[in-house]
């Protein structure tokens, strides 16, 4: 039997399932639970379900009135307006705004007809152009082209969509409401209008040249500034250089993405920069002077005498602009020794001759943390 069977009302509390302490947040987020699975346009032609919908509205509207619950609190119903309810004449939807509710749940306008037509202007939509980069055009930055193509506005009815002369007449179908009224259940319910878009108007004499829809598409070359050291990746905004807006409204924002390319040899973190340079086994035992390639030219280096295999020698300043900012980074510049496989006679008798005079321990070692971050760029 239906908790409205009888004429004794049940208490608002017991309605909405909630604590007579429950805060005003719970009860609205009983009520929105409750209607939602009461709610006429989900329960179509089941009585029960349209009683009991209007039994827990009824009781969203006293208790979510923080007046009207604290009489009812003290006096029950008859704070109320008694058996019958806001003053024994049933219950009134206008009395309780729950379009707010409804309007995330079924995508309507105002549940009781108080809804206000959409704005005919609109924002134009935002776009998007991709353009690959060097290496070295990311690290220095540059100038270059974007081909963009995008709706403008029509320059014969400048946006109207009317054509000339000519202007938009109001929609005989919502009278320039922008929305249609629909009889759902006890309530009405408003939505957009089918005829106008909610635009509250039409066009009965479209322009010829942007056959009314008010904007045309056309090709244009935007200057792109690229600043130095952007990365894969980089986002840059061009306001208002997007779609244009409907009816008068703003035009949308240009989006460039930068794509980088990778380097031959450099890895890039940032503002830093990491490579690998082989020397010989001479070299590095006696130490030597070696002229290494940078993003800015030749650069010459030191080796130190006894130089390990993976030994890390910083470039101070040599690496990627801070973008935006000042400074450079570094290149760090791991020595990775080689080992000659095929040697004369002379060759090797020297090297017996020098590991007769070395001294090595061949226990293992633990690998450091850091070795194994450097053997990652080996």
């Amino acid at each position: 039997m239906s908790p409205l069977a009888t004429n004794v009302k049940r208490d608002y509390y017991e309605v909405l399932q909630v604590t007579r302490t429950a805060t005003d947040q719970e009860i609205k987020s009983s009520y929105r639970k409750l209607a939602m699975q009461y709610h006429p346009d989900r329960n179509p032609d089941n009585k029960d379900a349209e009683e009991q919908f209007k039994e827990c509205s009824e009781a969203y509207a006293i208790l979510s009135d923080s007046e009207k619950r604290a009489a009812y609190d003290r006096f029950g119903h008859a704070a109320v307006g008694g058996n019958g309810g806001f003053g024994g004449g049933g219950f009134d939807p206008n009395m309780v705004d729950i379009s707010e509710i409804f309007s995330d749940m079924f995508g309507v306008g105002d549940l009781f007809g108080r809804g206000r037509g959409r704005t005919r202007a609109q924002r134009g939509a935002d776009l998007r152009e991709d353009i690959t980069l060097e290496f070295e055009e990311a690290v220095f930055g540059l100038e270059t082209e974007a081909k963009v193509r995008r709706h403008e506005r029509c320059e014969t009815c400048h946006g109207t969509g009317a054509a000339p002369g000519k202007a938009p007449v109001t929609c005989r179908k919502c009278a320039g409401r922008g929305q249609e009224r629909f009889q759902q259940g006890f309530f009405s319910v408003s939505r957009t209008c089918s005829a106008c878009g909610g635009a509250g108007q039409v066009i009965t004499d479209p322009c010829t040249g942007c056959r009314g829809q008010g904007a045309v598409v056309k090709e244009r070359v935007i200057q792109v500034k690229v600043p130095a050291g952007v990365e894969d990746g980089t986002r840059i905004r061009y306001s208002g250089q997007g779609e244009a807006g409907a009816h008068g409204g703003p035009a949308g924002d240009l989006y460039i993405v930068l794509h980088v390319k990778e380097h031959s040899f450099f890895e890039r973190e940032g503002k830093d920069l990491f490579c690998v340079v082989p020397v010989s086994f001479a070299q590095a035992a006696i130490g030597a002077d070696i002229t290494i390639p940078t993003l800015e030219g030749d650069h010459k280096m030191h080796i130190p005498e006894g130089t390990q295999t993976g030994t890390q020698i910083k470039l101070r300043g040599k690496g990627v602009p801070v973008l935006n900012g000042h400074g450079k980074g570094d290149i760090f510049v791991q020595i990775k020794v080689q080992t000659p496989t095929k040697l004369n006679k002379r060759q090797k008798e020297l090297l017996q001759e020098l590991e007769t005079g070395a001294s090595v321990d061949n226990q293992p070692e633990k690998q450091s943390l850091m070795s194994k971050v450097k053997d990652m760029f080996s």
